[in-house]
């Protein structure tokens, strides 16, 4: 039982925090006014007007205030939003190592978390500015190279993100090229080099990843340009496809990237010969909710705002994940007699990738439809497709994301309507079937991209390192022959 002194304490700490919240709310909202009307909490002093005789000299021209469009609302949901699509990038890690065997845990884990580090440095150095300086139509320039802070003591040149600073979209933006080429793994899972997945991942951002979120989002992108209409100085792309939050640059290109690097590397040692069921359901289930719970943060982040739009795309999202699952466990349960944890999981990612590319241009109902969508393509990816062609698509990272992505990127063509985003375009069912056409357009590059400059980086890296580990480590598993530890010490 908790003495007085006790109960007091568990007022105190909470009361306390309460109070610091309370001051940095007040010191915020001093700092957010103008400097011109700072004092206007003070009492005025009432001075009569002198006459006049003369009208009175102009005024020198102010200098212009730093950061006057940065709204603080605004940056700390995007601050929110970046921290939450990061811990998507554990939450896969974990989604996928249930999967698998358990002498391959810590190796699969270790292909996300690695990531982290590596992908972020990248971004940092040079991908960034590929993605999102001006440049080509496919690649942008250097100038945001090395993140010089000429560039990002405001916000960004470009009108991307007007009433954020700077930084806080650039790191947004790298947690989606973090999580993008983890996606890839899931694919090729037991049999593949520390070392070739390091060395494909950085090439795979240089070479598919960098140029293809350029060609989509950037400033005179290929694909760009239905969201730029009204935007001073906007530089709209040939194919103006909409892709909300990563459609096409985040799951079409993980997804046939992935189904690429499977066929190369050729199928685990007895598949299709032994069982190779998932280890340890429980951990790809949190996994699965990490991801639900940081997808908030991907498609509703993506209307770089706390406004409306990012409360419209959050709904979508979540309304096509939850029917998706129901989608996914109904068809499996008439399809195999019975559900399964596994297929509730992974329709609700199914329906999150769907969701996607269309969660800031449709209607909040309009999810419903894509999770239905979702849960039955998808599920026909994993099981049908997989199973005619014969491929091992280990974690069907190609039957989710590649197949998901790519139905989500053509329904966002048939969905999306002006009423919800007068910066996107209308789709088929409200009038605009050249919509559809762009989708298509933009699927049909994306595809092009990730098949034929992973096919040309798996060929690099094999040179350079081999691509699979031998047999005798695959037998004994990742997780001894390449990091010399074990996930279970019992």
């Amino acid at each position: 039982m908790l003495t007085c002194a006790g109960r007091r304490g568990l007022f105190v700490v909470p009361a306390t925090v309460i109070l610091f919240c309370l001051c940095l709310a007040r010191s915020a909202s001093a700092e957010d006014k103008p400097a011109g009307i700072a004092g206007l909490d003070k009492p005025a002093t009432l001075v009569p007007p002198a006459p006049s005789t003369a009208p009175a000299p102009a005024a020198p021209a102010a200098p212009a205030v730093t950061n006057a469009k940065i709204d603080s609302g605004d940056t700390a949901w995007m601050l929110v939003s970046t921290g939450l699509v990061l811990l998507m990038t554990p939450g896969l890690a974990f989604f996928y190592a249930g999967m698998v065997r358990r002498k391959n845990v810590l190796g699969t884990m270790m292909q996300s978390w690695i990531l982290m580090g590596l992908v972020s440095v990248e971004w940092a150095v040079i991908g960034y500015s590929m993605a999102f300086d001006k440049g080509a139509p496919v690649v942008g320039g250097l100038k945001f190279a090395l993140l010089p802070w000429a560039e990002f003591s405001g916000s960004d040149p470009y009108g991307y993100a007007p009433t954020i600073p700077h930084s806080v979209f650039m790191s947004y933006q790298m947690m989606f090229a973090i999580i993008t080429p983890a996606l890839i793994f899931g694919a090729v899972a037991d049999r593949m080099k520390f070392k070739a997945m390091l060395l494909f991942s950085l090439l795979w951002a240089l070479v598919v990843y960098n140029p293809l979120a350029h060609m989509i989002w950037g400033s005179g992108g290929l694909l760009r340009g239905v969201w730029d209409k009204g935007v001073a100085n906007a530089d709209t792309g040939s194919f103006p496809a909409m892709d909300f939050a990563g459609g096409t640059v985040v799951h079409i290109s993980s997804g046939v990237s992935a189904l690429v690097c499977c066929l190369v590397l050729g199928k685990r040692l007895n598949y299709n010969k032994e069982a190779m069921p998932p280890h340890n359901l429980t951990l790809s289930t949190i996994g699965a909710g990490l991801l639900w719970f940081g997808w908030f943060g991907f498609n509703g982040g993506s209307a770089l705002a706390s406004n409306g739009l990012a409360a419209t795309a959050l709904t979508a999202t979540h309304l096509a994940a939850a029917t998706a699952t129901l989608a996914w466990v109904f068809i499996e349960w008439a399809h195999r007699g019975r559900p399964s944890v596994l297929g509730a999981i992974s329709g609700a990612v199914a329906g999150l990738v769907v969701i996607t590319p269309a969660a800031g241009f449709v209607e909040p109902f309009s999810g419903v439809w894509l999770g239905i969508a979702a849960g039955a393509a998808c599920y026909c990816g994993v099981t049908v497709v997989k199973a005619k062609f014969g491929y091992d698509d280990s974690l069907d990272a190609f039957g989710v994301h590649g197949v998901g992505g790519t139905t989500g990127a053509i329904l966002t063509g048939v969905f999306a309507t002006m009423a919800v985003n007068p910066s996107g375009a209308n789709g088929l069912l409200h009038g605009n079937p050249g919509q559809v056409l762009n989708q298509l357009i933009a699927v049909a590059i994306t595809i092009a991209l990730a098949a034929g400059g992973s096919f040309v980086i798996l060929k690099v890296v094999d040179a350079a390192v081999g691509l699979r580990i031998n047999k005798d480590d695959e037998i004994q598993g990742l997780d001894l022959s390449e990091h010399g530890e074990v996930a279970y010490n019992m």
